[in-house]
């Protein structure tokens, strides 16, 4: 099978390294490109994480290009209560041994699809600030792309950072708005935390097998996800620490995976009160759709992905 090529826009934490993991050293992508922005953590950090995990990942060669240090309109708000100061559950992870590219992340969202239009698929697993602000100067850029994946949103209304919202789309919401006045459902897929909850939740028998692997990736996946696991447990109350980036990343990589999915028209609420909550239109008078909404995947799927990645059985 041929790679898939990638270009990944990502805020690193510890979930968006384990995609990065998944990306760069699970045999299904060539990523050409890692844009960074910020949102779990601020920009450098971010950028530094993204450096780290792609060392990890054996990506070692891949350019990242840092991004837009705060949303469009509003001050910057972190999940590091979620991820730790340094994003990466502070273990103390040593500095990656390259620095980032000296150009910007939305200069290479525009540039790299420009050179091979059609070819490139895009996977966004932070808030759209970055994608938001290459689109207000090519309302047309999407078409560049072969297909546009977005972790992003909570569209049962079951947040994690509200009541009612999920962080990328909360952190950034007129950024959101943006993507999805540019978005067709031919074209962009929305993969949110409600996937994520239901279908991507690492239960303390799944942590157990990856900190008994004792694989260099399995090990550092593990690890980063410290303080994300308390933070489940004591804020959300899954049976585990879920991961929403790693399983956007996954059905990019792998679109059978999907199990459910829908073509619906979504917007984003900017008001205060309901602040990145996601408005799914779905009567009959609705606007057009314009994204591709995915609502489940295989559990079993995704985890085997992710364990032949990270924790390999000793034949495979």
């Amino acid at each position: 099978m041929t790679p898939l090529p990638l270009l990944i826009d990502t805020d690193t934490g510890s979930d968006d390294a384990v995609a990065l993991l998944l990306a760069a050293a699970g045999g299904l992508a060539e990523v050409r490109a890692v844009t960074t922005v910020a949102g779990n953590v601020p920009l450098a950090v971010g950028t530094r994480n993204a450096l780290i995990s792609l060392e990890t990942a054996g990506a070692r060669d891949v350019p990242v290009y840092p991004g837009c240090e705060r949303p469009l309109t509003r001050a910057l708000s972190t999940a590091q209560h979620v991820h730790g100061a340094d994003g990466m559950g502070d273990i103390g992870l040593p500095d990656p041994r390259r620095a980032p590219e000296r150009g910007h992340a939305v200069d290479a969202l525009s540039s790299y699809p420009r050179q091979c239009p059609g070819e490139l698929t895009l996977v966004t697993l932070a808030p759209l600030t970055n994608v938001a602000a290459a689109l207000v100067r090519d309302r047309d850029l999407f078409r560049l792309y072969r297909h546009v994946y977005c972790m992003a949103g909570a569209p049962d209304g079951c947040g994690n950072i509200s009541a009612t919202a999920e962080f990328n789309v909360w952190a950034d919401p007129e950024a959101a708005r943006v993507v999805l006045q540019s978005a067709t459902p031919d074209k962009v897929t929305w993969i949110g935390w409600d996937v994520s909850r239901k279908d991507a939740v690492m239960t303390p028998k799944d942590q157990l097998r990856l900190e008994r692997a004792g694989t260099p990736m399995a090990t550092f996946a593990h690890r980063i996800n410290r303080t994300a696991a308390a933070w489940a447990r004591d804020v959300t109350g899954l049976a585990g620490y879920d991961l929403p980036d790693p399983v956007a990343m996954a059905v990019a990589l792998r679109p059978d995976l999907v199990t459910e999915a829908e073509r619906v028209h979504v917007d984003v609420a900017v008001g205060d009160e309901t602040r990145g909550q996601m408005i799914v239109d779905r009567r009959r008078s609705a606007p057009a759709p314009n994204v591709t909404l995915v609502r489940r995947v295989s559990e079993t799927g995704f985890k085997q992905f992710l364990f032949d990645v990270c924790a390999p059985a000793p034949h495979a």
